[in-house]
């Protein structure tokens, strides 16, 4: 397994605060980019908090990996991007961690492989074990033979809720021509990685506290798998009732004000940074 080479995005439409502010750190999900998928999220957490997001091998601003990997290594990925990402800013403290669908599978991944680096998680129309593996195995088959394209149709489906596409054209489009131009190689590990995927076993070692949240309309994770993995981590679950899969562009208000919420929460140390 090799562990892909991924590129942060740091979202700056205001002006950088200040090096001392949190960090947070946002996953994408499958076929998307992280620019696409979380940036008005992103602009309603800017100036409280410096944030960055990191894309999939092959996708937005990341390069294509030439072997294969698992969740594992796409967590340790973005560990190594975040480190390079604080060594230029001086910025040392552990992060905080939002991600949504696969990257939401790599928050649940840093939480058990590098507990001291998360301080709380929110996880977004994800689960301990997403899909069933054939499912997985025949998706990637398909995308390695024939291109991401093949996806698009049945993407615009399952990851917005119904009237989205008509009532925000704009970033639907976006999104699916994020689809469109992913490397086909790389959307197939990645479904192989969320194939292999499955920490049902594992989440009770889990000690950061987690906010889970679903698309009352997600098909591929519905609410109940999201309550599950909430559960057994401890945490609460949210349930947005006008969105379904790609829930920080269908509701990025609703999804800051959840993530401020959830961060803010975070106990202080005596001297008053956060634990």
């Amino acid at each position: 397994m090799s562990v892909p080479a991924l590129t942060l995005v740091e979202f700056t439409d205001r002006p950088a605060p200040s090096a001392h502010a949190p960090l947070v750190v946002l996953g994408p999900s499958l076929g998307t980019s992280v620019t696409s998928l979380w940036s008005a999220t992103a602009r309603a957490l800017e100036g409280d908090y410096r944030v960055v997001g990191w894309d999939l091998p092959g996708h937005g601003a990341s390069p294509a990996c030439p072997g294969a990997f698992g969740v594992a290594e796409l967590a340790q990925g973005v560990l190594d991007a975040v480190d390079r990402f604080q060594e230029a800013t001086s910025v040392e403290r552990p992060f905080f961690y939002a991600g949504n669908s696969v990257g939401g599978c790599v928050g649940q991944q840093l939480l058990l492989d590098a507990p001291g680096r998360v301080r709380a998680a929110v996880l977004l129309g994800t689960a301990a074990r997403v899909g069933e593996p054939a499912g997985w195995a025949e998706r990637a088959r398909l995308v390695a033979a024939a291109g991401t394209p093949t996806q698009v149709e049945g993407s615009a489906r399952r990851w917005f809720a119904p009237g989205f596409l008509q009532r925000n054209p704009v970033t639907a489009t976006e999104l699916l021509h994020d689809l469109q131009d992913a490397d086909r190689a790389s959307y197939a590990r990645v479904c192989e990685a969320l194939g292999a995927f499955d920490v049902r076993g594992r989440l009770a070692a889990v000690d950061a506290p987690v906010l889970a949240v679903a698309g009352a309309h997600d098909q591929p994770v519905p609410p109940e798998a999201v309550a599950e993995l909430a559960a057994a981590t401890g945490g609460r679950t949210v349930v947005l009732e006008g969105a379904a899969h790609l829930l920080p562009a269908e509701a990025p208000l609703e999804v800051a004000r959840l993530l401020a919420g959830h961060f803010a929460a975070v106990p202080t140390d005596p001297e008053g940074a956060r634990a």
